[in-house]
């Protein structure tokens, strides 16, 4: 589902959505906030990238970071989940991943991407896709993918 696609529906239903991000670095809110009347919906996010941010802002526990690091789908969901408490929004969305041209620290292959949705009093999720490209490629797939988990959630409802 594309943003505009998204945007009416949280629109219409008077819903919120904040951003937490490390490998897309801001990318998904500057997206989210490309749709006139943004700011009814999208209140903003944390770009995490790396210094402690995610614990220290998300509230994402050592013992997470220390045990399934950056790039799992246990850190796209604490991510995701610590974004919405922070700016309490009805719905938080994560990605992190690897942009490449290295593979980095995780060991898994540059374009691999979890994302993550937290749903205020609802059920957290997150999924893990491969975008294949170059390092901006990645990022905008990434970027897409994360909205389109939020859409097909709306979709469902």
């Amino acid at each position: 589902m594309d943003v505009q696609k998204v945007a009416e529906i949280l629109l219409e239903r008077k819903e919120t959505v904040s951003v937490a991000e490390a490998c897309t670095c801001g990318l998904v809110g500057y997206i989210l906030g490309s749709v006139p009347g943004a700011s009814q919906f999208f209140p903003g996010g944390v770009i995490a990238y790396t210094g402690g941010l995610k614990q220290n802002i998300l509230g994402v526990s050592d013992e997470l970071y220390n045990t399934k690091g950056t790039v799992s789908s246990e850190m796209a969901i604490a991510m995701a989940r610590g974004v919405r408490e922070l700016t309490n929004t009805n719905y938080g969305i994560s990605t992190t991943g690897v942009t490449g041209p290295a593979a980095g620290r995780s060991g898994l292959p540059v374009g691999t991407f979890f994302l993550g949705l937290s749903i205020k009093d609802g059920q957290d999720i997150s999924a893990e896709i491969r975008v294949g490209g170059d390092r901006d490629e990645n990022k905008q797939g990434a970027a897409q993918a994360v909205i389109s988990l939020l859409g097909d959630h709306l979709d469902t409802l």
